[in-house]
């Protein structure tokens, strides 16, 4: 008998030992701010921008290019359409965009990540379109659909992500026509996190719907919103038809759409941050109200793109005052419409992930937080200007995306956090660290980074002294070596297979 009990103990504590040892796979419930958002538009000026930009509507107007059928439903609306010019009566496009819903919900297929959009909160995606990627053992490189899927383990393996994103990389190894399939399959399959639709073309934004249709159940997404995806205006004030046509088919399908203006200061709308505030207004306004002809009450994102223009080597900039503010303004535009917002990112336009990116990815990450964007694209892994998906930049960056959760906490001013009772035990001339309310709280009461390095010198030197990209690549190459793909019903796996075989089957490859 007293064999037995001592074979129990230690496989208890074995037990212990495996479940201390074992990957865990954490995910962080999307930000929802306790503190107050910056806003640094008056009254008077927002009422000016407001005005402004529906003088635009009404007296330039927008193109929207080769799409009869959007001509003849903004005809029928009400508009003055002249060729593929739309001229929007003062009034009408901010009356269509009332039915949009101010926030919704994004099912994911684990419905413990599904996320909020809208009102507070904050929902964090990763870098989005590059064409190529960088990491420390093989630099610059064409991406490929490996480096794709490694992303996507990457993004399901960080805490603080809360969404799985879209093209975080672009991979040039599938043919122009299919790899929206492979890159569908990976987000469906290899992460349980809410994903982004393909917007190539109107076809492929359908292959999207129907794929999720396959994992979520058809009617569940006739009813529920599955997907987000990212709609971008050719600024200055023109919408294409490829774009047109993707949205179209989002809308009608109940799934939410990213309507952003693509502003580079300077190139594509004016230099100074007013009359850009009056563009970006202007694109979104006649963007959701179209949105909402397809169908009233899609679920639509109010967005912006913002960096400036080197005026000396033409290149785009980032993490500047004049984006910044372009970043609060359009916030408290946005909110006046009742919209969810996104914008800022990891933004960046240094070539490795050094102290220029730190600096400009810093900016942009908190303006986002303090301007009120509630989806929040490209905050992981962006380099050399939106060129660059960087493995190293990724999980640095989504390391650094707990700082915004914990800032976002506020100060909370409960007994607790009082900690009068500490202040009392400890008394003048003591330390906090053995008091009991220390005790009690250091394990949540600090943020701790998960890469950064706080050693010694001694043992930092010891260990290599390693800088942080190194540390980088390091926690990449750990990461990718624990992931555990998630499970996934074999039917849902062979249906999303079978499909994708069917559809690569019917066309041959392009490349172009």
């Amino acid at each position: 008998m007293a064999e037995a009990r001592t074979r129990r103990r230690g496989g208890g504590g074995a037990a212990r030992r495996a479940e201390r040892t074992a990957v865990k796979i954490e995910c962080a419930k999307f930000i929802t701010r306790n503190i107050p958002n910056l806003e640094i538009l008056n009254e008077e000026a927002m009422e000016i921008i407001e005005y402004n930009a529906e003088t635009v509507l009404e007296e330039i107007g927008v193109n929207f290019v080769e799409n009869p059928a959007a001509l003849e439903r903004w005809k029928e609306a009400g508009a003055d359409v002249d060729g593929e010019r739309v001229r929007i009566p003062r009034g009408l496009a901010r009356e269509l965009c009332k039915t949009a819903p101010s926030s919704f919900t994004q099912h994911a297929r684990n419905p413990e990540r599904s996320v909020e959009i809208g009102g507070k909160n904050l929902v964090l995606a990763p870098v989005y379109g590059p064409p190529f990627v960088r990491d420390a053992d093989g630099g610059r490189r064409y991406a490929t659909i490996e480096d794709f899927r490694n992303f996507v383990r990457l993004g399901y393996m960080s805490k603080w992500l809360h969404h799985s994103g879209g093209t975080v990389c672009e991979p040039t190894d599938v043919p122009v026509n299919k790899r929206h399939l492979d890159m569908l399959h990976a987000h469906m399959t290899l992460s349980d996190k809410p994903f982004m639709g393909s917007v190539t073309a109107p076809e492929r934004a359908q292959d999207s719907v129907d794929m999720s249709s396959i994992l979520f159940g058809k009617d569940f997404v006739q009813q529920n919103t599955v997907m987000t995806s990212l709609i971008n205006i050719n600024s200055p004030m023109q919408f294409d038809d490829v774009m047109m046509g993707a949205l179209e088919v989002y809308a009608a399908n109940n799934q939410a759409s990213i309507i952003s203006p693509f502003i580079v200061g300077g190139a594509m709308a004016p230099v100074s941050v007013a009359g850009t505030l009056t563009q970006v207004l202007a694109e979104v306004l006649a963007g959701v109200a179209y949105s909402q002809l397809i169908r009233k009450g899609a679920p639509v994102i109010a967005g912006t793109f913002v960096s400036s223009i080197d005026m000396n080597s033409g290149a785009p900039t980032f993490g500047t005052p004049e984006a910044a503010n372009v970043t609060y303004g359009a916030g408290q535009l946005f909110r006046r419409l009742g919209l969810p917002y996104r914008s800022a990112g990891s933004f960046n336009g240094s070539k490795l992930p050094d102290a220029q990116a730190a600096y400009e990815t810093a900016n942009s990450l908190n303006t986002g937080l303090l301007s009120g964007v509630n989806f929040m694209l490209h905050s992981a892994g962006w380099l050399e200007g939106g060129l660059v998906s960087s493995f190293e930049k990724f999980v640095m960056d989504a390391d650094q995306l707990g700082v915004l959760h914990g800032i976002a906490k506020g100060i909370v001013v409960d007994e607790n956090g009082q900690a009068m009772d500490a202040i009392r035990e400890v008394g003048p001339g003591g330390h906090y660290l053995g008091c009991d309310h220390t005790q009690k709280n250091f394990k949540s009461a600090f943020w701790r980074s998960e890469l950064l390095d706080y050693k010694p010198y001694e043992t930092w030197e010891e260990e290599g002294a390693r800088d942080t990209q190194a540390l980088a690549t390091a926690k990449v190459k750990q990461m990718l070596a624990d992931y555990q793909e998630p499970a996934l019903d074999p039917g849902i796996a062979e249906g999303l297979k079978d499909y994708i075989a069917e559809k690569k089957a019917s066309m041959p490859d392009a490349f172009t």
